[in-house]
């Protein structure tokens, strides 16, 4: 498949929509790479939701661009026992946007809620034995094993985050969305101009501290310069070029590859390589049902993967864009392993594919493809797996939609008849696939995992001994034991890793490495 066949549907010639310019430089316009979908940041692991939570919300530590932890909204935490009690002591004067005060017994709900959904919080349920708030401000930890990453389960910027909002919202059933927006964080969500498709907007808090210190990651000083944030909605790539070159919009997240060239030659406009790690595409199966409910069926697709057609689908010809060759974790990073790996490396056989296809017991059981239309680069991957699909002769249903709708559209355990699924694609951060605590996608916990709900006792229990591994040597043995196990059980299939650029109006300046932040960028 050429990458420009399906970029055409994409940068269809569309009338410039009218985007007024608020006077002078308090309003920030950025265009995500899709709509905000839902606003609770634990219940989905969509990253538009991650950022929106950044925003709204605060976490008790921060991460630093070297993945370092540091305190938050914690002023300081101290351990006993032999690591097994933690006793964190939060900053005076935190105050959530209701204006009511930010208290312990409210971060004692948050912190309980997520662990019921999130793959580190439910590292950190296992290991824990009570959890209290003694007082107002200290929040009181005991565990029943020392577990040294509780720092970075409480602060990674992997989707779900660790937010702390008021305790009658944390009450929410962790399975349910909450009904309200109401953080401490350093901006405030307006509900009340919010334009599903089209606007969301944020709004400067007064009322914010920030820490002391420079901004680094989600670590230290979050000062914010612009009164208000506004999210243009634009899936045409052709029509936010266009803005972004005009001044009408001031960053672009992830520019689609054909167009960074034309945007590094006009003037006034800056790119740069903002996630080090890249993105790593995926494809994800409904577990539940027929026919990926099947291993056998899901190790048969593996051997029809060719990591190269999808990534030149997204990235285009140019290698140093994009790498193949990608197993279950981030590669660059200490648990990336060649274990297995010629299960998506030795030539492609798409004969020998659809053999092992009918070997597995495919019947012709319908396949719906969800296939979101407004990201151009999740776009591209549902278009080479939709012809991969009828290449193998499947029964495939692709189905087109906002990648608002697939969020709410994936959480659906029903069977296809019954506006359920089989497989969609979705991108995450490299450094999100790092370890397997972390790794979402990885998970073998059932209906407690992620949509697709793979169920694999050895892989929870590798991981599980990944987690209490006494060093290096022992983690990266047990990692290529997870990516073997991974390869049998096929909880999903890494598609390849791309290098995105993010691209942006040269007058701003204090862009933060990483995922999209809002304080610390000026114009000027």
């Amino acid at each position: 498949m050429h990458r420009r066949s399906f970029l055409a549907g994409t940068a269809a010639a569309l009338a410039m929509p009218a985007i007024a310019r608020a006077q002078g430089s308090k309003v920030l316009r950025f265009v995500p790479q899709a709509d905000l979908a839902s606003l609770d940041p634990v219940w989905t692991t969509s990253y538009q939701t991650r950022d929106h939570g950044f925003m709204v919300y605060d976490t008790l530590y921060g991460m630093d661009d070297e993945y370092n932890l540091h305190p938050q909204m914690l002023e300081g935490a101290v351990t006993e026992n032999d690591g097994k009690l933690w006793k964190m002591t939060l900053r005076p004067g935190l105050k959530f946007h209701d204006g009511e005060p930010v208290l312990a017994r409210d971060c004692v709900a948050s912190i309980l809620r997520w662990s019921k959904r999130d793959s580190y919080g439910q590292a950190v349920a296992a290991a824990l034995d009570e959890i209290s708030a003694p007082d107002d401000r200290t929040i009181q930890i005991k565990l029943k094993y020392p577990f040294a990453l509780l720092p970075m389960a409480l602060g990674k910027t992997s989707p779900s985050i660790c937010v702390m909002m008021p305790e009658r919202l944390a009450k929410t059933d962790p399975f349910k969305q909450v009904a309200e927006t109401v953080g401490s964080g350093p901006f405030r969500f307006k509900a009340d101009e919010r334009v599903p498709g089209s606007l969301v907007v944020w709004e400067k808090n007064p009322d914010y501290v920030p820490r002391q210190g420079a901004a680094n990651g989600t670590a230290g000083g979050k000062v914010v310069h612009f009164d208000r944030v506004e999210w243009r909605i634009m899936p045409d790539a052709s029509t936010v070029s266009s803005a972004l070159q005009q001044g009408e919009v001031d960053w672009w997240d992830v520019p689609v590859a054909d167009l960074v060239p034309l945007l590094e030659k006009s003037r006034g406009i800056a790119t740069r390589f903002n996630v080090p790690t890249g993105t790593i595409a995926t494809m994800r199966f409904n577990q539940l049902q027929p026919p990926f409910d099947n291993p056998a069926i899901r190790r048969a697709m593996i051997e029809a993967i060719d990591q190269s057609e999808y990534m030149t689908a997204v990235m285009g010809d140019d290698r140093t864009l994009w790498h193949d060759k990608v197993g279950y974790f981030c590669p660059g990073t200490p648990m990336a392993s060649t274990a297995g790996m010629e299960a998506l490396t030795s030539p492609r056989d798409l004969d020998k594919a659809k053999k092992a296809l009918a070997a597995a017991g495919y019947k012709g059981e319908k396949v719906v493809l969800l296939a979101p239309q407004d990201i151009p680069s999740v776009k591209a991957l549902a278009e080479v797996t939709n012809d991969l699909l009828k290449k193998l002769g499947m029964n495939v249903d692709s189905q087109a939609m906002d990648w608002a709708t697939l969020v709410q559209r994936r959480a659906k355990m029903d069977p296809v008849d019954k506006g359920g699924w089989s497989v969609f694609q979705t991108s995450w951060a490299g450094v999100d696939q790092a370890n397997p605590v972390g790794h979402v996608f990885l998970r073998g916990n059932g209906k407690q995992a992620a949509p697709g709900w793979p169920t694999s006792e050895k892989l929870e229990s590798l991981r599980d001994e990944w987690i209490k591994a006494p060093d290096l040597a022992a983690q990266k043995k047990l990692a290529d034991a997870l990516q073997l196990q991974a390869f049998q059980d096929v909880p999903y299939i890494p598609l390849g890793q791309s290098l995105n650029k993010t691209a942006y109006r040269a007058d701003l300046s204090g862009i933060l490495t990483g995922l999209p932040l809002f304080w610390n960028v000026k114009r000027g």
